[in-house]
């Protein structure tokens, strides 16, 4: 069957589908979910903060923890990551409680992940775009995995031949990883253009400072 709201559908009887890894008992594994100060509207009744503010970021600096350790950092990980796969739904994360408010964030839910390969949801890389900073790892990464002898579609394509449902991704999926790494790096060099990369670019343990003025600019 089909729906309007469904992001792929069968044709004619084939549907795509997604298998799922499952965590520990939450009694063996304690962990919290949190929502995404990025959630998306789901309704079209209004829009979420972020969708008409640019300075919206300035607010979420404000709130612990993201005011005071590396989870903003790793919120805009995880927006890069949903971008490269199209995953618009990332409305919670979770986390270990035992490792506390600097602990990993687990990418869990990414079935809406690889739907439309022809088109970069930008919306996607908001925190990204709007907070200006990423992790310095993150970044030296991202420009390996976007070098012709480390492209990222030939790592992943040669990576998901392991797998016992090879391949996978169809390789219009892997070319459009390649485009929208490239897109990544162009929104990194845009804050840096603007801010400069002391600013923008940060160690794994603090965040750079958040830009005093002018960020604004990013959308002219």
């Amino acid at each position: 069957m089909c729906k309007t709201e469904y992001a792929v559908c069968g044709n004619p009887h084939l549907l795509e589908g997604s298998l799922s890894a499952f965590l520990p008992s939450l009694n063996l594994a304690p962990r919290l979910s949190i929502p995404n100060p990025w959630i998306r509207s789901y309704s079209f009744d209004g829009k979420e903060e972020w969708e008409v503010n640019p300075l919206y970021c300035n607010t979420v600096r404000e709130i612990y923890p993201y005011s005071n350790s590396n989870r903003l950092l790793n919120i805009v990980d995880m927006a890069i990551f949903d971008f490269l796969i199209g995953n618009m739904d990332r409305h919670h994360y979770e986390m270990f409680t035992k490792f506390g408010d600097d602990g990993f964030l687990l990418h869990l839910d990414n079935a809406r992940g690889f739907g439309r390969h022809s088109h970069d949801e930008i919306s996607i890389l908001a925190p990204l775009s709007q907070c200006c900073i990423i992790k310095r790892t993150t970044l030296l990464r991202l420009r390996l995995l976007a070098e012709p002898e480390y492209r990222l579609s030939d790592v992943m394509r040669e990576s998901l031949l392991q797998d016992p449902l090879a391949p996978v991704l169809t390789e219009p999926h892997l070319l459009a990883l390649d485009r929208r790494l490239q897109l990544i790096l162009d929104a990194v060099g845009k804050c840096i253009d603007t801010f400069g990369e002391a600013t923008v670019v940060a160690n794994e343990t603090a965040q750079p400072q958040s830009p005093a003025a002018h960020r604004a600019k990013l959308d002219t």
